[in-house]
C-alpha cells in the first residue's frame, strides 16, 4: 500500500486500480490517501475486502476533499464504523466528482448514516450509494429520508440488511413523495412492519420515478400488503416489487391481486 501510494503520487496514466481482497491495513490506506490528494488521473479505486477500519476511512475522507478525478470508490467488506463513516460524509459535502460509493458490509452505525444523510443534502454528483449490511437503524434511516427530500442526483440507494425499522421506513416513504430522481431503493431485511409498509404504499401512490423496490425479508403484514396493493392500482412506474419472506396472508394477497388485474 505504501509503495503504491508513492507511485500514484507521480503516475499520470493509471485510471483504474483494483486492490480488492488483499490485506491492506490502515497504514497502507493512509499512503493511498496521501497519493489521492495529488493524483489527477485515477477514476476508479477498489479497496473492497481489505482490513480498513476508521483510520483508513478518515484518511480517504480527507483525500476526497481534495481529489477531483475519482468517480468510483469501493470500500465494501471492510471494518469501517462510526468515525470513518462520519469522515466520508464530511468529504461528500465538498467532493464533486465521485458518482459511486460502495460501503456495503462494514460496521457503519447511525452516526455514520446521519453524516452521510447530511452530505446528501448538499452533494450533487453521487448517483449510487451502497450501505447494505451495516448497523444503521431508525435514526440513520430518518436522516437519509430527510436527505432524499432535497437531493437531486442519487438514483440508487441500497440499505439492505440494516435495522431501519418502521421509523426509518416511514421517513424514506415521506421522501419518496417528493423525490423524483431515485429509481432503485433496497430496504430488504430491515425490520419494517405494518406502519412502514403502509407509509411506503402511500408514497407509491404519488411517486413517479421509482422502478425497483425491494422489501424482501421484512415483517410487512396484510395491512402493509393492502396499502401496497392500493398503490399499485395508480402507480405506473414501478416495474419490480419484491415482497418475498414477509407476513402477508389472505387479505394482503387479495389486495395485491386486485391491483394486478
Amino acid at each position: 500500500g505504501e509503495a503504491l501510494g508513492e507511485a500514484l503520487k507521480v503516475n499520470n496514466t493509471l485510471t483504474q486500480l483494483d486492490l480488492r481482497h488483499n490485506e491492506i491495513p490502515d497504514r497502507g490506506v493512509e499512503a493511498l490517501g496521501e497519493a489521492l490528494k495529488v493524483n489527477n488521473t485515477l477514476t476508479q479505486l477498489n479497496l473492497a475486502e481489505n482490513q480498513i477500519s476508521d483510520r483508513g476511512g478518515e484518511a480517504l475522507g480527507e483525500a476526497l476533499k481534495l481529489n477531483n478525478t475519482l468517480t468510483q470508490l469501493n470500500l465494501g467488506h471492510n471494518k469501517i464504523s462510526g468515525r470513518g463513516g462520519e469522515a466520508l460524509g464530511e468529504a461528500l459535502k465538498v467532493n464533486n466528482t465521485l458518482t459511486q460509493l460502495d460501503l456495503a458490509w462494514n460496521l457503519i452505525p447511525d452516526i455514520g448514516g446521519e453524516a452521510l444523510g447530511e452530505a446528501l443534502k448538499v452533494n450533487n454528483t453521487l448517483t449510487q450509494l451502497d450501505l447494505g449490511h451495516n448497523k444503521i437503524s431508525g435514526r440513520g434511516g430518518e436522516a437519509l429520508g430527510k436527505a432524499l427530500k432535497v437531493n437531486n442526483t442519487l438514483t440508487e440507494l441500497n440499505l439492505w440488511c440494516n435495522q431501519i425499522s418502521d421509523s426509518g421506513g416511514a421517513a424514506l416513504a415521506e421522501a419518496l413523495k417528493v423525490n423524483n430522481i431515485l429509481t432503485e431503493l433496497d430496504l430488504g431485511h430491515n425490520q419494517i412492519s405494518g406502519r412502514g409498509g403502509e407509509a411506503l404504499g402511500e408514497a407509491l401512490k404519488v411517486n413517479n420515478t421509482l422502478t425497483e423496490l425491494n422489501l424482501w425479508g421484512n415483517q410487512i403484514s396484510d395491512r402493509g400488503g393492502a396499502a401496497l396493493g392500493e398503490a399499485l392500482k395508480v402507480n405506473n412506474t414501478l416495474t419490480q416489487l419484491n415482497l418475498r419472506h414477509n407476513q402477508i396472508s389472505g387479505r394482503g394477497v387479495e389486495a395485491l391481486g386486485e391491483a394486478l388485474k
